[in-house]
C-alpha cells in the first residue's frame, strides 16, 4: 500500500528537487520512484508510482499539491453546470504519462520476475475530493449534492465511472497487470447510501476494467459495514482494513473470495517485537488459507521507520514458508 514515499530517504531526496506532479508526470521519473522500494525490500509485487487525482485534471480541474497542505482542488464541482462542464476523454490522452511509466516499470521488473499493480480512485472517492476541492472530515458538500440533487449526483458518478474503469483498462493493456480500486473515502457513508448512490458507478467501473483480464483488487477504509457490498460491486479482492477482525471478515465474504490485509500502519512504529506480534496475529487469522494478500489496512505512513518494514517483509515470507 503506497510502497514508495515520504518514508524512503530515496524518495525524499528526489523530491528536493521535482514537485510530486512532476515526478507523476515524468514517466522515467514515476518509473525510478516504482523501483525505489523494490530495490530496498523483497516485495512480492511493485506498484505504480502515481496518484489518483491526475484523473480528475483530465476532467477539466486546477489541481495543485500545496506544500504541507495535501491536494487541492481550485474549481470544485459545485453545481450542475459544473457537473455538465466535466470531460471524459481518453486516458491515453491525459494520462499518458503514468501509461508510459507502466511500459518503463515493466521493462524494469521483467528480470526480477516481479509483477506490477496499477490503480486508480474510484468514482466516489474521486467525486469526494472534486466536491470538496481537498480532503475533508465530514464531507458536508459532498453529500449535500448526493442528497439535495441526486440527478445531477447520478450524472457525477456517471462520468466519473467512465474515466476510472477506461483508465484501469488503459492500464492493463499498457502491461499492468494486476489493478487497484481505491475507495479510500467511502466509508464516511452509510450501507443504504453506498448502494443507492456509489455501488453502480464501482460496479461500471469494474465492468469496464474487467476487459483487461487482470486480477482487480477494491479497497476501501472504514467499510466493515458494507463489504457485502464492495463484494457485490465487484473484485476478485476485497481489501480489508485494520478496523475489522481478517478471519470474521472474511467468513462474511465467503472464501471463494481473495482478501487484502489488515496491519494498522501505525504498528509500524512499534518496537519490533510488538510489530511481529500484530503481524503473526494478521498471518493466524488467515490459517494459511489461499487468497490472503498480507498488507497494510491502508498506505504506509511518513517517518515509518525503514528498519522494522524490512524486517516486517522478512518476517511475512519466513511465518509464510514455515505455515505452508
Amino acid at each position: 500500500m503506497r510502497q514508495a514515499g515520504r518514508y524512503m530517504t530515496e524518495y525524499r531526496e528526489l523530491r528536493t528537487q521535482y514537485g510530486i506532479l512532476d515526478i507523476i508526470k515524468t514517466p522515467e521519473l514515476a518509473c525510478a520512484v516504482t523501483m525505489q522500494p523494490i530495490r530496498a525490500f523483497d516485495l512480492d509485487a511493485a506498484i505504480i508510482f502515481a496518484d489518483i487525482l491526475p484523473s480528475l485534471e483530465g476532467m477539466g480541474l486546477h489541481l495543485t499539491f500545496g506544500k504541507g497542505e495535501g491536494p487541492i482542488i481550485h474549481n470544485p464541482v459545485r453545481s450542475s453546470k459544473d457537473i455538465d462542464a466535466l470531460r471524459v476523454l481518453p486516458p491515453q490522452e491525459t494520462l499518458w504519462f503514468t501509461l508510459e511509466a507502466i511500459k518503463l516499470a515493466r521493462q524494469e521488473l521483467a528480470s526480477r520476475n516481479i509483477p506490477l499493480i496499477g490503480f486508480s480512485g474510484a468514482p466516489f472517492t474521486l467525486a469526494s475530493y472534486a466536491i470538496e476541492g481537498s480532503g475533508s472530515r465530514n464531507y458536508i458538500l459532498t453529500k449535500g449534492l448526493m442528497m439535495s440533487e441526486p440527478a445531477a449526483w447520478h450524472r457525477l458518478m456517471e462520468k466519473l465511472s467512465e474515466v476510472v474503469g477506461n483508465y484501469l483498462l488503459a492500464q492493463a493493456q499498457a502491461g499492468a497487470q494486476a489493478l487497484q480500486l481505491f475507495d479510500s473515502w467511502v466509508g464516511a457513508l452509510s450501507p443504504a447510501d453506498y448502494r443507492a448512490y456509489v455501488l453502480p458507478y464501482s460496479r461500471r467501473a469494474i465492468e469496464i476494467a474487467r476487459q483487461g483480464n487482470v486480477p482487480l483488487i477494491h479497497f476501501g477504509t472504514n467499510t466493515g459495514g458494507m463489504l457485502d457490498l464492495m463484494r457485490e460491486a465487484g473484485g476478485d479482492v476485497i481489501g480489508i482494513d485494520w478496523h475489522s477482525d481478517l478471519d470474521k471478515a472474511w467468513q462474511g465474504l465467503g472464501y471463494d473470495i481473495a482478501v487484502q490485509g489488515n496491519l494498522d500502519p501505525v504498528a509500524l512504529f512499534a518496537p519490533w517485537p510488538e510489530l511481529r506480534k500484530r503481524a503473526r496475529h494478521v498471518l493466524d487469522q488467515a490459517e494459511g488459507r489461499p487468497g490472503h494478500i498480507f498488507n497494510l489496512g491502508h498506505g504506509i505512513l511518513p517517518g515509518t521507520p525503514i528498519d522494522n518494514v524490512q524486517r516486517l517483509v522478512d518476517f511475512v515470507h519466513e511465518y509464510s514458508a514455515s505455515a505452508s
